[in-house]
């Protein structure tokens, strides 16, 4: 009886001894706890859910801010997570919440895509694009061959490009600009700082462009001149694309310009660079003529008049952009200043011809309100408003004001000594009243 009784109380005690155990190590845990909240609320991160994207999967975005499940994180960690992603610029919106699970914390965000644009490398001879993305691929994070407009993803850029030149020997420094594109658009450029490389020779892939006398006089003035493949693109536009447009091959096409270092001639201390101008001409075409829609202002007869060019003729591309500019000048002249021009063109691959018909959005009719002026003396305004062309509430004429910006202030003031380096000019539209009021600041 007594042994019964000896085994029934060590169960007894055993079983106290490890509920004190219990109780003791529950209240540890308590006290860590409160002691890790006190300190940040340090917890296990058990998982991270990114979503929102398009671009990018929630692996990479969270390996690029450094969340990885399975890390020990407070509140603030997840805070500075949001905001690096934020200031990345690839994102336009980050959200975040977490929720405590059994096993830790689960961090949960949603992001917007930012809106991009395609990034150019001005001058990088050493190198070829391919190259220059594969570098910035490899070493930038959630770098997928564009750029936002602004953020830290950027300097990152500019920071690994500036390494790769620098192990060339080049001790320049990298900048990023958003430029305007000429044929339109943005685009995100990167370029060498510092970096003494000039133009040797300018050379095409086409012989058009190789023997047109405009082109290699225009071309002459990039030799010696500072290499830049923006420049080298505007040069394309203003000065080689027109010849071609004149010869009607209006699908020419420009591939982007490379830029190759001599081996020799170059001068010690400089780069000099050979430009190589691949130019795809596409085929010519004849004019098909025009049909036009929508105009009801001026008849389609009073418009064809505008056109310089007959059936059957090579359809020169910078008469056709003049047609454009014609119609919409003579819509100007009549106060219709919003009208809308929208060429559709349709090729005839076959029969080599083009044709377009043309959408017109005229608008409401302007008449002239307000003469403000700014920057003159009183005798200088009184002779301005006395040689202004257009009356009050008269049928706004854009040429009589484009032909005085252009002669008119000139004669005002002619026979005395008074001469302005710039006019600033404005036209306000009020579209209560139909009335556009002509603002010129005389500087």
């Amino acid at each position: 009886m007594s042994i019964g009784l000896s085994r029934a109380y060590r169960r007894i005690v055993s079983c106290a001894s490890a509920l004190f155990l219990i109780l003791v190590l529950s209240a540890v845990r308590a006290r860590t706890a409160q002691a890790q909240q006190s300190k940040g609320g340090a917890s296990h991160l058990d998982a991270v859910e990114i979503s929102g994207s398009k671009k990018f999967s929630s692996q990479q975005i969270a390996a690029a801010v450094g969340l990885r499940a399975g890390n020990i994180i407070t509140r603030e960690d997840l805070q500075a997570a949001a905001d690096k992603l934020a200031g990345l610029g690839v994102f336009s919106n980050v959200q975040y919440h977490f929720t405590t699970v059994e096993s830790g914390v689960r961090a949960i965000y949603d992001v917007s895509d930012a809106a991009t644009v395609a990034v150019t490398f001005d001058n990088f001879p050493w190198f070829t694009d391919d190259e220059l993305n594969a570098a910035l691929k490899h070493s930038v994070a959630l770098f997928d061959g564009s750029a936002p407009q602004g953020g830290a993803i950027l300097n990152a850029m500019s920071t690994t490009l500036e390494n790769l030149v620098q192990s060339r020997g080049v001790l320049g420094t990298v900048s990023h600009t958003l430029i305007n594109f000429p044929l339109g658009g943005q685009r995100m450029q990167f370029r060498v700082e510092n970096a003494d490389i000039t133009v040797k020779t300018v050379e095409f892939s086409d012989p058009l462009a190789t023997n047109d006398l405009a082109v290699q006089q225009s071309t002459s003035q990039l030799i010696g001149r500072p290499y830049s493949r923006s420049a080298i693109e505007l040069f394309e536009f203003e000065q080689v694309r027109p010849i071609y447009l004149t010869h009607a091959f209006l699908h020419v096409q420009f591939g982007p310009p490379t830029a190759q270092v001599a081996t020799t001639g170059a001068q010690p201390g400089l780069t000099a660079v050979v430009v190589t101008i691949p130019i795809t001409p596409g085929p010519a075409y004849k004019w098909g003529g025009v049909a036009w829609n929508g105009n009801t202002v001026i008849p389609a007869p009073e418009l064809n008049a505008l056109i310089t060019l007959r059936p059957g003729e090579i359809a020169d591309g910078n008469k056709i952009i003049a047609l454009w500019d014609a119609a919409r000048s003579l819509y100007g002249q009549r106060g219709y200043l919003d009208t809308k021009l929208e060429p559709q063109t349709e090729f005839d691959e076959q029969a080599g011809r083009v044709a377009f018909t043309v959408t017109v959005t005229e608008g409401p009719q302007y008449r002239m309100g307000n003469l403000v002026l700014s920057g003159l003396s009183v005798d200088g305004e009184k002779r301005i408003r006395a040689a202004w062309r257009i009356p009050p509430d008269a049928v706004f004429n854009e040429k009589i004001y484009e032909d005085f910006l252009d002669a008119g202030v000139k004669q005002a003031f002619a026979g005395t000594p008074v001469h302005y380096e710039k006019i600033g000019r404005f036209l306000q539209e009020n579209s209560g009243t139909n009335k556009v009021d002509v603002l010129l600041d005389f500087q």
